[in-house]
């Protein structure tokens, strides 16, 4: 029996809204055990045995049928959640936010940061195992140069992001 997260891509954002108590519900329906649901952001951890290929093409078909939407997540060990928020290899402050990019593809993660010209008295960016580390200012989230390529179609089916605070929560 393995402990698990499972981070949903696209939730509660552009029209697609799953409430966490329907969420929790569906992954109990699949007969997944200790389901909890974090934020209203698609983070679920929960407790089932099985191959993580297997467990994540479950979860993503259970989404598609129950809430019509093209679903994708990336499924994470539960413990390795901590090992990657204590990777985070940039200095925390007030002023900044720290994410984590969680990727199911080393390839389309690898294509994320092939030729990406960084601004790093902006924002930062260091690749992990699985992961990319991205601090960047309190309000810029969405228009620096890593979260442009990072928000590209292209890497929609393999990739979400986290707040570290978000991450921690769910440990």
């Amino acid at each position: 029996m393995n402990r698990w997260v499972a981070l949903l891509r696209g939730v509660n954002v552009n029209g697609i809204t799953i409430k966490s108590a329907d969420l929790a519900a569906l992954f109990r329906e699949h007969g997944y055990r200790d389901v909890r649901t974090v934020l209203a952001s698609g983070n679920v951890v929960f407790t089932a045995d099985g191959a993580a290929e297997a467990l994540k093409a479950d979860v993503e078909q259970a989404l598609r049928d129950r809430f019509g939407y093209d679903a994708w997540i990336v499924l994470v060990p539960h413990d390795e959640l901590a090992a990657i928020l204590d990777g985070f290899p940039f200095p925390s402050s007030e002023d900044r936010h720290d994410y984590v990019l969680f990727g199911s593809d080393e390839g389309a993660i690898d294509d994320l940061l092939d030729d990406l010209a960084l601004d790093e008295s902006v924002e930062r960016v260091a690749r992990g195992h699985g992961v990319v580390y991205w601090s960047c200012p309190k309000g810029s989230s969405t228009d620096t140069a890593f979260a442009k390529r990072a928000g590209a179609a292209r890497f929609k089916r393999t990739t979400t992001t986290r707040n570290a605070n978000t991450l921690r929560k769910l440990l």
